[in-house]
């Protein structure tokens, strides 16, 4: 396919005739193989230039324009067209970058020129990039961090939506693989330094870079991590379930609390089907096997993270302890712990709220967006700090506040390491 820079939409048509050129995922219909797609039944044209390895759907320059003045009546229509097209802009370019492990799938948002670290995502197993992200950078409150940084997230190989399965006997690539993958996204983009926020596997993917790229990491979030290999007893018991469970039924398991798919919530319901109906089932296998045969991290106080590090699980997630243990293992001036309460197995999708807001103040924490005003969540944890601090005053490593964010000063402690609890 041929990549398309930037092309310009051209319609004086009524909003509802533009859903007749996307598909039912909302991708557009009128980008072809070739540089010029055009629907004169629609009064609508694409034009683009073509760009190496570029792979986009999306618009960068959007205008509305008219051979004759607006007739009265009209503006509605119009405005409701020009909304309408400007609501692809939030799809984002959509890459193919070539590494030394193969290609990589991104999808950047913005500019790419800011001055700022770029946020870079890294989705779970059984996931991709707008499964397990949309939720969280589409919320209405995140808007705002949004629209001051560059955004890109990164799909693990085969794991797209529309990937095409791999054929049999493909040999996967490794945790460590993966890893090695991200500079060749940061090089591309002429990324100085970015954010990292991983969830899962991609939590374990980031911090697999971060200690091998301290430089070019200004902050990661981990959500969900586990630093450490499978065990003996865990390797048997993975073993098991394989020979009694579908492959869809294990990523659950690992995706989600026992209480979330015990009650089989609506959102557990989703992504079985979305799984179990997935074109790319055999890539999403290859990728669940290279997650638990992944090595351990060897993490400790003395070869840590160097940069701020923000963990979150929620409460009776399926690596409540590893996050736990994890915490022990990282820098206690430079780590925030936050266990977010009724949240299951995936915060970014059933918590977006609070972890918005945390986030927001833990890149304050770094000096951007320092003007940002505080909301509900900061209002809490400020009311409620002073007796949370004195209940947990004895604990030599992190402290438990009954509601909060991550922002603010914390009264001073042998370890500004925190636990926060929301």
């Amino acid at each position: 396919m041929c990549g398309l820079e930037n092309f310009l939409l051209l319609t004086t048509k009524p909003v509802s005739l533009l859903k007749e050129c996307f598909d039912t995922f909302g991708q557009p219909k009128v980008i072809a193989h070739t540089l010029h797609s055009c629907n004169q039944n629609l009064g609508i044209c694409c034009v683009g230039t073509e760009k190496g390895l570029l792979m986009t759907t999306e618009m960068q320059e959007i205008a509305i324009m008219e051979d004759k003045p607006l007739l009265t009546g009209q503006t509605d229509s119009v405005k409701e067209a020009e909304i309408a097209a400007r609501l692809l802009l939030d799809r984002g370019q959509e890459y193919n970058i070539e590494t030394p492990h193969g290609f990589l799938h991104v999808t950047l948002h913005g500019t790419g020129s800011t001055r700022r670290p770029a946020i870079l995502t890294f989705h779970d197993v059984g996931m991709d990039s707008k499964s397990c992200f949309s939720s969280l950078f589409k919320f209405e409150e995140m808007q705002e961090i949004v629209k001051n940084f560059t955004v890109v997230h990164v799909d693990a190989p085969g794991q797209e939506e529309g990937a095409a399965p791999y054929p049999a006997g493909y040999h996967y690539v490794s945790m460590d693989q993966l890893a090695e993958m991200i500079p060749s996204v940061t090089q591309f983009f002429n990324f100085r330094t970015v954010i990292g926020i991983g969830v899962g596997a991609g939590a374990y993917v980031l911090s697999k870079f971060t200690l091998k790229n301290p430089d070019s990491v200004e902050g990661l979030v981990l959500i969900n991590i586990d630093l450490n290999a499978r065990g003996w007893m865990d390797w048997a018991a993975q073993k098991l379930i394989t020979l009694t469970s579908s492959l869809a039924e294990q990523i659950l398991g690992h995706l989600f609390s026992q209480e979330e798919n015990s009650s089989n919530t609506e959102l557990v319901q989703a992504h079985r089907e979305r799984i179990s109906t997935a074109s790319n089932l055999t890539n999403i296998d290859l990728f669940w096997k290279s997650y638990n045969n992944r090595r351990d991290l060897s993490i400790d106080r003395s070869n840590t993270l160097k940069c701020p590090v923000m963990l979150v699980v929620g409460d009776q997630a399926p690596y409540e302890d590893a996050a736990v243990e994890c915490n022990s293992k990282l820098d206690p001036t430079t780590t925030s712990f936050l266990k977010m309460a009724d949240a299951g197995g995936m915060p970014q999708l059933t918590q977006p709220s609070k972890l918005t807001e945390a986030f927001k103040y833990f890149i304050q924490g770094m000096g951007y967006m320092a003007s940002s005003c505080m909301t509900r969540l900061s209002r809490s944890r400020t009311t409620s700090l002073s007796s949370s601090y004195s209940l947990e005053g004895s604990r030599s490593r992190s402290r438990t506040l009954s509601q909060g964010s991550v922002g603010g000063n914390m009264p001073p402690s042998p370890s500004n390491t925190m636990e926060v609890s929301c």
